[in-house]
């Protein structure tokens, strides 16, 4: 390839690129530890040197360059030292190696060894090719502790082998995490996690890995109306549905559309047909209840330990479809195992309310309020228990 490239050309084509070079040398047995730091060593050598030189094939400059590095790294730990000043002559062109890099290194970052925090620091890092710094200024935590996160990851997965298929479940489990731990943050890991799903599902055919990608396109394409010209938060039966992307609403049916209809269904693809059905609903009144209620039965049916968000999201889909009392008496039959959570006093709180009992409501809404760390959530919670609370002294005496 002849002429220059930009500096900001070279990094978007390198962070592009990063993750088929690490998925190329664990193909060939390296570990992982070792492999991504010779990779980061690559990378550093191809925005040096890209921007004046461009590679004829530059994936094939960066698995050469990142396979050099190990083998120096192996000669000798003087090596290090000969890093920065040796110039690397642009590597033979060799075939670029093919493969689903994207599931190899999803399974990689995501081994049943490491913890969630860490197993989403290594996708963030490997995968989606973000610095440290950056996944750092995503979870507000200083660049030092979200290192050594990094490296406790890596350290782990030493000499692991990855010759064998991964758990898809822990992978798509991690994507969504993903996607919730960065939802409206200022490096917004919510749209890194839908690129993560966008390249799961070209890397295989399973119908969770689409069912997901639906999910995360239809809960996204709410952002704009989960908060006010204030800042404030706004629950889903009181937002703008004028401002909701139908871009990402079609794209996001179009997908759950294709994975049902191989007719293997699962959680992501119950999922994400609720959420369907939400952004068909023209405005919450005409949302269909009874259907959502079927597909909570079906997720309830599926999951074989209680799952809180599914349990109570569906006693909320009984209150609509049966009555406030049903409703209250699903969350009383959960009572011992979600009673002290804020989000069971959220529901029931919600349900009093259906049923016109503000004063429990209120209470209800208080100790939901009371119960959570998230300061939006926590104001919203306050502003509907005074809500509840002033309708009580409006209500006419009986």
């Amino acid at each position: 390839m002849s002429g220059e490239w930009r500096p900001g050309e070279v990094d978007l084509l390198v962070r592009s690129l990063a993750p088929k070079a690490l998925a190329a040398l664990l193909r060939r047995g390296e570990d992982f530890a070792t492999a991504e730091d010779a990779v980061q060593d690559a990378i550093v050598e191809a925005l040096r040197v890209w921007p004046e030189r461009p590679p004829r094939d530059p994936q094939a400059w960066l698995i050469a360059v990142s396979q050099r590095r190990l083998i120096d790294a192996r000669r000798s730990e003087s090596a290090r030292h000969r890093r920065e000043a040796a110039v690397a002559d642009e590597p033979a062109q060799g075939p670029t190696e093919l493969g689903d890099d994207t599931l190899l290194l999803l399974f990689c970052c995501c081994h049943p060894d490491l913890s969630p925090a860490s197993q989403i620091a290594l996708t963030l890092r490997a995968v989606g090719g973000l610095t440290t710094s950056d996944i750092a200024d995503a979870f507000f935590v200083p660049e030092a502790t979200m290192a050594q996160r990094i490296s406790r990851a890596k350290r782990t997965v030493r000499d692991r082998q990855f010759t064998e298929p991964g758990d898809l479940a822990v992978v798509l489990r991690v994507v969504s995490l993903v996607y919730h731990a960065g939802h409206g943050r200022r490096n917004d890991l919510a749209s890194e996690a839908i690129r993560l799903a966008r390249q799961l599902t070209l890397a295989t055919p399973e119908p969770e890995a689409r069912g997901l990608l639906a999910l995360l396109l239809l809960q996204h394409s709410r952002l704009p109306a989960r908060s006010d010209a204030q800042g404030r938060f706004v629950p889903l039966d009181e937002q703008d549905r004028s401002v909701w992307d139908t871009n990402e609403i079609a794209e996001g049916i179009d997908v759950l559309q294709r994975a049902l209809a191989e007719d293997r269904h699962g959680r992501y693809q119950m999922l994400a047909a609720i959420a369907a059905l939400h952004a068909d609903a023209t405005t919450s009144a005409d949302t269909d209840w009874p259907q959502i209620l079927e597909w909570y039965d079906d997720l309830v049916a599926l999951t074989t330990e209680p799952d809180a968000a599914v349990v109570l999201n569906r006693a909320v889909a009984v209150g609509h479809v049966r009555g406030a009392a049903a409703g209250l008496a699903e969350t009383d039959r959960v009572s011992a195992v979600l009673g002290e959570q804020q989000q069971w006093y959220a529901v029931r709180a919600y349900l009093f309310e259906m049923a016109g009992d503000f004063a429990s409501a209120g209470d209800a809404y208080a100790a939901a309020a009371a119960r959570t760390t998230r300061v939006a959530e926590r104001d919203h919670l306050v502003r509907r228990a005074a809500r509840a609370r002033a309708r009580l002294r409006h209500q006419p005496a009986d």
